[in-house]
């Protein structure tokens, strides 16, 4: 049997496993955790408090810092509602494309690595290699969050880490963040005739929109010269605004989402200072004047790091003597990647599909993606041992 046709058998069998981030993804975890035990790695299960969803940590070869980390995750996006030509969760080739829902977000990825195990085994007699593959990646990267605090708090940590999220194999160095939040507005109600004598949580829910209004045209102003992001600037988008019962009654409570991309911490950090101030000297006090028990919470959805281009990145370095590539690319879409950059690994993302094909119905990866993914897997066996730095 080929690698190609190993790699699709194993592409088949976890695309069976509907690893849906609103269910449990154990199951999926548990094969991929057998396949590399039987080659020999060293491999952890790590459960989450619910005991429903894990990441897996897994090391060939020596256990000493430094290192090369292959991350991608598990789980997948819904299915419901989209119109399949065939059952997402049975894998099907037409005409050189392999169909099925996670063949490029992200499960083609996960099946050249274990696929190519005994290449990969074979460069490691200096420099450690690592698999990490996580649970909710789409839902705020929870599992990865957990996972770069477990390799923070150890001794021995990896060098750099390769994403493999779907870029038709382009090297990629850098990608916006992205905040998602929650905000809720919790006044007090009362008749309509004598809106003075209660707290209009849609009012005050639409004062701190303005600011949000008034800090993105701030965010575009401060933009970077040279920015090599579309839009250059971080953005800020209002998601929805629900609140109020009737046209006669004072809206108590109000539900805001909103989300953030930004584009560096410092932007990041301008926002959550101004609002925290804002809220804190400003909204609130007005509203409990009137009410003293009103509140504002915000429930953090998800806040994904941005991976930040650097000048200096061996990840980058050894994916160009991989892939023979000379320049590297942004995108606009968030990974894990910059997590892992967040705790002083170097992080690049490469891998086989196309993203304009992640979360649609008919979600496919080419043959020739997997190909070139195994190819570059290959290289780095042949290499890896000589241009590994920690």
């Amino acid at each position: 049997m080929s690698d190609l046709d190993r790699c699709q058998s194993i592409l088949a069998d976890l695309i069976a496993f509907p690893s849906v981030s609103s269910e449990s993804n154990l199951s999926v975890i548990h094969y991929i955790a057998d396949r590399l035990e039987r080659a020999g790695a060293r491999v952890e299960v790590l459960t989450d408090v619910s005991g429903t969803k894990a990441n897996l940590f897994a090391t060939l070869g020596p256990e000493r810092a430094g290192g090369l980390v292959l991350s991608g995750h598990t789980d997948v996006v819904p299915v419901a509602d989209q119109p399949w030509r065939s059952d997402p969760f049975k894998m099907v080739e037409r005409d050189g494309r392999l169909y099925g829902r996670g063949t490029c977000d992200m499960k083609g990825f996960i099946a050249t690595c274990l696929t190519k195990l005994d290449t990969l085994k074979a460069a490691t007699c200096d420099h450690p290699i690592h698999f990490a593959f996580t649970h909710d990646e789409e839902v705020g990267c929870l599992g990865a969050r957990d996972l770069v605090d477990v390799l923070k708090a150890r001794d021995i940590r990896p060098a750099m880490a390769l994403i493999g999220e779907p870029t038709q194999m382009r090297v990629i160095e850098g990608h916006k963040g992205c905040c998602e939040y929650t905000v809720t507005f919790t006044g007090a109600e009362g008749h309509g005739s004598a809106p003075e004598k209660g707290v209009n949580a849609i009012e005050y829910a639409v004062r701190y929109i303005n600011r949000l209004l008034v800090l993105r045209q701030a965010l575009i102003d401060r933009c970077p010269p040279g920015s090599r992001f579309d839009p250059p600037h971080t953005t800020i988008n209002i998601g929805g605004l629900k609140g109020g019962h009737a046209h006669n009654v004072i809206a108590g409570k109000a539900t805001l989402e909103w989300e953030m991309r930004p584009t560096s911490l410092a932007d990041y950090d301008l926002v959550q200072r101004d609002l925290a101030q804002y809220v804190g000297d400003v909204l609130l006090p007005d509203m409990q004047a009137i009410a003293p028990q009103a509140e504002i919470t915000t429930e953090v959805i998800g806040e994904v790091a941005g991976l930040t281009p650097m000048d200096e990145n061996a990840a980058r370095d050894l994916l160009y003597r991989l892939t023979g590539a000379n320049t590297a690319d942004v995108v606009p879409f968030g990974t894990e990647a910059g997590l892992f950059q967040e705790i002083g690994m170097s992080a690049v993302i490469c891998g086989p599909g196309s993203i304009d094909q992640a979360h649609k119905p008919d979600e496919y990866v080419e043959r020739d993606q997997l190909c070139q993914a195994m190819a570059v897997l290959d290289r780095l066996g042949e290499t890896y041992g000589r241009h590994d730095r920690d």
